[in-house]
């Protein structure tokens, strides 16, 4: 069943109106058939399974017939990402939202090569995959990818999180599943990976000093996107095994 997304702002009782993007998507794209059934997401925990009742150029009237609310996470996990050069940020958006990511943070530091004035327009297109990528895979929570920040003002007013873990080189950082057994996965999770290169020390001091334990990913140095995928892949796991 094909999935559209529709703000919570413009639902009604009975009837939805697809319109714009979405819209031309399901018309020119999918070739959508009146009596058709669809599934539409508000990004906000609620969906609604829907016959289509009138097609027009950029428009789609749907007959709600039931829809459903969802819970919201009980680990929401948000992942702190350095920027990666090329478009392997895209790639990384793609997947985290596939592993059940809530928030994705963005960030510049000390060794990040991305050019910051290209970076608002970067964050929508990121946005847009995170859409595409929440109706593919039934995610039924629309992941925000924030706007992207520098290190230092970010960290210094970090928002406190239940579990806060850095993928470090660090000689004293505790693989990540022992870490795990020794500190269940609580409330809020922050998943804080960095850039080629690896953070600098003094970012890894302002890190630890904002709680950040340091975690390991073993002996093998990953690329930046293995990296978040692997680790997302971990608590996902530690999550849905809990």
């Amino acid at each position: 069943m094909n999935r559209y997304y529709l703000p919570s702002s413009e639902w009604q009782s009975h009837t939805l109106c697809i319109t714009g993007e979405e819209a031309r998507h399901a018309t020119r794209v999918m070739r959508v058939q009146l009596g058709a059934q669809v599934e539409i997401i508000d990004g906000c925990g609620k969906s609604a399974v829907c016959i289509i009742t009138h097609i027009e150029r950029s428009i789609l009237h749907c007959e709600i017939q039931h829809q459903k609310s969802h819970p919201a996470p009980q680990f929401p996990v948000t992942l702190c990402q350095s920027i990666p050069k090329g478009g392997n940020m895209e790639l990384i958006v793609q997947k985290a939202v596939e592993l059940g990511v809530n928030t994705i943070q963005p960030l510049i530091t000390q060794r990040t090569v991305a050019r910051p004035d290209t970076l608002e327009k970067k964050q929508a297109k990121w946005q847009r995959i995170a859409l595409e990528a929440c109706k593919q895979c039934g995610q039924n929570y629309l992941p925000k990818v924030a706007a992207p920040l520098n290190f230092q003002p970010w960290i210094s007013q970090l928002e406190k999180f239940d579990t806060s873990i850095i993928a470090s080189l660090d000689d004293q950082a505790l693989h990540l599943k022992e870490h795990l057994t020794n500190n269940p996965l609580k409330g809020s999770i922050a998943l804080l990976i960095g850039p080629e290169g690896d953070f600098s020390p003094d970012e890894y001091t302002q890190a630890y000093n904002a709680g950040f334990q340091p975690i390991s990913f073993g002996g093998i140095i990953m690329r930046v996107e293995t990296a978040s995928i692997y680790g997302l892949s971990v608590i996902q796991h530690e999550i849905t095994s809990s």
